[in-house]
């Protein structure tokens, strides 16, 4: 299963799994990451909830915050160790 989410999104772990310089990868890393992922999509889901309107533009941090916890949630569980470093920015 997992290799199979590998390759549907691997156009998205392609680009935070490239490179061939050292990186420094710590289990914490994951965890944390796995963890934000966690508070952006509660803010997402809160921000949808609480400041709906007619208003179009109240979508913007809908999807922004929605974002960087999808592609946390999908480099924390789906990405290699390479990829939590470059997030990181350990080298």
């Amino acid at each position: 299963m997992k290799q199979k989410l590998r390759a549907l999104f691997s156009p998205i772990l392609t680009i935070f799994e490239s490179g061939t310089e050292e990186f420094v990868y710590k289990s914490s890393h994951r965890a944390i990451l796995i963890f934000i992922g966690c508070m952006f999509s509660g803010m997402a889901v809160a921000v949808f909830f609480v400041a709906q309107g007619k208003d179009p533009g109240y979508y913007l941090p809908v999807l922004i915050f929605g974002g960087i916890g999808f592609i946390s949630f999908l480099i924390g569980f789906l990405g290699t160790d390479r990829a939590v470093a470059k997030i990181w920015g350990t080298r």
